[in-house]
C-alpha cells in the first residue's frame, strides 16, 4: 500500500482477521466497514482504528475472535487487490487467551483458505526451516498440489553469512505452481526510527542488485514486483473460476425465482392464508405417512428398517418367529392325551380304548389353539409401536409449530389406538371361531384314513416349514491359522438351521 498502517509489535499482534480491499484511484484514503462514510487520510489514525476496533471485539488482554474488520484502501499507488490478512500460528498461550489458541486459529485459518475460489499466501521467514513452515504446512493440507498457493519469503537480510535462499526462490527445494517471491520488509528498528516506506523499497532493491545469490533474479524480486505478481494472477484466477461461479449464481436465481413465484400474489393481512398453509402442512404429513407405509418415499431410510418394510418383516419374519418359539413338549402332550381320553371315558375303562374319542381330541387341540393368542396380540402391539414412530418421524417437518406438531401426533395416535382395540378385538373373535368348532372334513386336516399317506409324504417334503429368516453370516477363527474368516449363506427355518457356500 506503501503506507505504515498495519499494527506491529512483539506476540500475537492480527487478532482478528484483516479484509483489505486495494482500489486503484485518484486520491488516497481508506474506509471502514464499520465506520461507514468516514474517510481516513492520516494512515496513523487507520492503525489506531485497527487497534480499538480488534480491542473492542476481543478485549485488551491478547484474545482472538473470527469477526473481521473490512477495510479499502483507495490510492494512485496501489493495484486492484482483496487480501484477508490471518493471524500467525501461536503455539503457547498467553494473557485471555484459551489453552485450546492454536487450534482455534488454525480452524480460523482454514475457514478462509478452504476456499476453492482463494489464492493462499504462504509467508515464511528465510530464516527459518522451510520444511517446519506453518503457513506453508496448512497450505498443503487445502491445496495438495500447490496450484493457488503463492510462496513469499522475508527476512533474507537476517540469514546467517554464508547461507542464502537461493534453492528456496528458484523453486527447487518444495516447488510451487505459482514459484516463490523473496522481500525485506523493514526492521523494528526502523519502523521505530519512522523509516519511510519508499526508502525501505529502495534500500529493498538495492539489497536484491547487490547480493551475489540474488542478483541475477532481482527483478523477479522484492515488493513492487510481489504487488504486481499478486494483481496479475488474482485476475487470471478471477477470469478462471469466474465461469464456473456463474453458472451457479445462475442455477441459484431460477431456484430463488421459482420460491418467489409461489408469494407473487401474497397477502400478509389475508386471513386464509394461514388456513391455506395449515392445509398444506397437514396435507403433507398424510402424503408422507401413506409413502412410509407404501414404502415409496423420497428420504430412504438406509440406517434401519422403518415404517412398512419394518411391519411387513413384524408380520413375515417376527410373527413365524413368536410361533417357533412357542414351547412345546412332547413328553407332556401325551401325557395330557393320555388323561384327556381316560377322563373321557370316565368308569367305562374296562376294556383298552380302541379309538380316540372325540371330545378328548377336541378338549387337546382347543387348548393348542388358544395358545396362538400370546404372538398375535404381540405383533399387533409390535406394529401399533412401528405405526407411533412413524406418526413422529412425519410430524418432524411440523416442528416449527409444536402446538400443530403436538396436536396431530395425538389425534392420529388416538385414532391408532382405537383401531388397534377392533383389531385385537377381531383377532381373539377369529381364534375364538377357530376354537369353537374343528372342521374335520377340511383338505388340510389328517383324517384317520389318509394319516398313515400323509405322514410319509410330511417326512418326505417338510410340509409347513418356513422359512423364518435368511442371509450372509460370517464364520470366524476357521482354517489351520485360527484366524480366517468366511461368509455362508444361513436360512433359518422353523424346524433346522441350515448353511450353503452361497445364496444359489
Amino acid at each position: 500500500v506503501s503506507r505504515d498502517f498495519l499494527p506491529r509489535g512483539s506476540g500475537i499482534v492480527t487478532r482478528r482477521p484483516l479484509v483489505l480491499q486495494l482500489i486503484t484511484a485518484n486520491t488516497e484514503y481508506a474506509e471502514f466497514l464499520h465506520c461507514k462514510g468516514k474517510k481516513f487520510t492520516d494512515f496513523d489514525e487507520v492503525r489506531q482504528e485497527i487497534e480499538v476496533e480488534t480491542d473492542r471485539v476481543t478485549g485488551m488482554n491478547k484474545g482472538i475472535s473470527s469477526i473481521p474488520i473490512n477495510l479499502r484502501v483507495y490510492s494512485p499507488h496501489v493495484l486492484s487487490l482483496t487480501l484477508i490478512d490471518l493471524p500467525g500460528i501461536t503455539k503457547v498461550p498467553v494473557g485471555d487467551q484459551p489453552p485450546d489458541i492454536e487450534q482455534q486459529i488454525r480452524e480460523m485459518i482454514m475457514q478462509f483458505i478452504s476456499r476453492e475460489n482463494c489464492l493462499i499466501l504462504a509467508v515464511t521467514p528465510a530464516n527459518t526451516d522451510l520444511a517446519n513452515s506453518d503457513a506453508l504446512k496448512l497450505a498443503k493440507e487445502v491445496d495438495p498440489q500447490g496450484l493457488r498457493t503463492i510462496g513469499v519469503i522475508t527476512k533474507l537480510d537476517l540469514m546467517d553469512e554464508g547461507t542464502d535462499a537461493r534453492e528456496i526462490l528458484e523453486n527447487r527445494l518444495l516447488p510451487l505452481r505459482r514459484g516463490y517471491i523473496g522481500v525485506v520488509n523493514r526492521s523494528q528498528k526502523d519502523i521505530d526510527g519512522k523509516k519511510d516506506i519508499k526508502a525501505a523499497v529502495l534500500a529493498e532493491r538495492k539489497f536484491f542488485l547487490s547480493h551475489p545469490s540474488y542478483r541475477h533474479m532481482a527483478d523477479r524480486m522484492g515488493t513492487p514486483y510481489l504487488q504486481k505478481v499478486l494483481n496479475q494472477q488474482l485476475t487470471n484466477h478471477i477470469r478462471d473460476t469466474l465461469p464456473a461461479f456463474r453458472s451457479k449464481l445462475q442455477s441459484q436465481l431460477l431456484s430463488i425465482e421459482h420460491e418467489v413465484e409461489a408469494y407473487k400474489n401474497f397477502r400478509p393481512e389475508d386471513p386464509t392464508r394461514k388456513t391455506k398453509a395449515l392445509l398444506q402442512m397437514v396435507q403433507q404429513f398424510s402424503v408422507d405417512f401413506e409413502k412410509r407405509i407404501e414404502g415409496s418415499g423420497d428420504q430412504v431410510d438406509t440406517l434401519e428398517l422403518s415404517g412398512g418394510a419394518k411391519i411387513n418383516r413384524i408380520f413375515h419374519e417376527r410373527f413365524p418367529f413368536e410361533l417357533v418359539k412357542m414351547e412345546f413338549n412332547e413328553k407332556e402332550l401325551r401325557r395330557e392325551i393320555s388323561y384327556a381320553i381316560k377322563n373321557i371315558h370316565g368308569i367305562r375303562q374296562v376294556l383298552p380304548c380302541l379309538f380316540t374319542p372325540d371330545m378328548a381330541f377336541e378338549a387337546i387341540v382347543k387348548k393348542q389353539i388358544v395358545k396362538l393368542k400370546g404372538p398375535c396380540l404381540k405383533s399387533v402391539d409390535l406394529v401399533m409401536q412401528e405405526l407411533i414412530n412413524t406418526v413422529k418421524k412425519c410430524t418432524k417437518k411440523l416442528a416449527t409449530y409444536p402446538r400443530l406438531c403436538e396436536e396431530t401426533e395425538r389425534i392420529v395416535a388416538g385414532y391408532i389406538r382405537e383401531r388397534e382395540e377392533k383389531t385385537k378385538d377381531q383377532m381373539l373373535l377369529l381364534i375364538d371361531i377357530q376354537v369353537s368348532y374343528i372342521n374335520t372334513n377340511h383338505e388340510d386336516f389328517i383324517g384317520f384314513a389318509n394319516a398313515q399317506q400323509r405322514s410319509s409324504q410330511v417326512n418326505k417334503s417338510a410340509v409347513g416349514n418356513q422359512v423364518i429368516r435368511k442371509g450372509w453370516l460370517t464364520i470366524n477363527n476357521i482354517g489351520i491359522m485360527k484366524g480366517g474368516s468366511k461368509e455362508y449363506w444361513f436360512v433359518l427355518t422353523a424346524e433346522s438351521l441350515s448353511w450353503y457356500k452361497d445364496d444359489e
